[in-house]
């Protein structure tokens, strides 16, 4: 795919989610036309408590899963949220690392920095901040991240190769990946595959496992692990009703780790 062709795809992507993060109404098919209800909440894996520890508007309905429930995240460590919306996983990561931990969020559109970043003032999470950039291209310097999450922005990437090596140069040598996404389970119907509202609703823009596991090594990802999720064809059949989008699609969660550093000097080893 062509620079220009790319460009096309993000742009089409953050208009997309610039009207959903305005509240206009009618934006079309994505997860979040469904609406962020305690029950879709919870096919997703949100728990009740979580639910009531994020900022009144933070959980927009965007995801397929929740990735800081698999992140075994820890106190004082430092996370990235890609593709961070209203914050709602940012907020849940900042209550587990805790005063001294960090969660930075990066999103490519404006309108949902600027939300994620009144919720953030609102609760006065001073942990977390919020960033406007691609995943393609993140603002956050090398090394300096111990866990990256993102839920169901990945397959919204029209190079998601790069972004799998963003991940890695951010990453300190044993950082991990803790995502939830979508994949392709089997062949997309050709009505699908150049809708528009199927790109920007996360279904158009899959890969397949294969696909993934593949970039992840080529990354210099170690202990690559993607699993799906065969019971997330029940929420993603209303994403676009009667496509058959669940018969090729499902959420999956995806893990991988970055090598730690080799030994470099006799008196490294002891």
């Amino acid at each position: 795919m062509k620079t220009s062709d790319h460009d096309e795809v993000r742009g089409k992507v953050r208009t997309h989610y610039a009207k959903i993060a305005e509240g206009v109404a009618g934006t079309g098919c994505a997860p979040a036309c469904c609406g962020s209800s305690p029950e879709r909440s919870a096919a997703l894996g949100y728990s009740a408590g979580e639910l009531a520890d994020v900022p009144e508007g933070a959980n927009l309905g965007l995801g397929c899963g929740n990735p800081q429930a698999i992140a075994g995240l820890r106190e004082g460590e430092t996370v990235l949220d890609l593709g961070s919306g209203g914050g709602i996983d940012c907020f849940l990561a900042a209550r587990q690392v805790g005063p001294r931990g960090r969660v930075i969020g990066v999103d490519m559109t404006a309108e949902m920095v600027a939300k994620a970043r009144t919720y953030a003032q609102r609760v006065g999470a001073a942990n977390v901040e919020f960033r406007l950039g691609e995943i393609e291209h993140l603002p956050v310097a090398d090394g300096t991240v111990n866990v990256i999450l993102s839920n169901c922005v990945i397959n919204l990437s029209p190079d998601k190769a790069q972004v799998f090596r963003e991940a890695f140069r951010v990453l300190e040598p044993g950082g991990r990946l803790a995502i939830s996404d979508v994949v392709l389970t089997g062949e997309l119907p050709e009505a699908l595959r150049d809708q528009p509202d199927a790109l920007a609703g996360c279904i158009a823009g899959a890969a397949s496992v294969e696909e993934i596991e593949a970039w992840l090594v080529d990354a210099g990802f170690a202990d690559v692990r993607v699993t799906v999720r065969a019971e997330s064809r029940s929420f993603i059949r209303d994403w676009i009703p009667d496509s058959g989008a669940e018969e090729c699609i499902a959420s999956a969660t995806l893990e991988a780790t970055k090598p730690a550093a080799a030994c470099c000097a006799p008196t490294c080893c002891g």
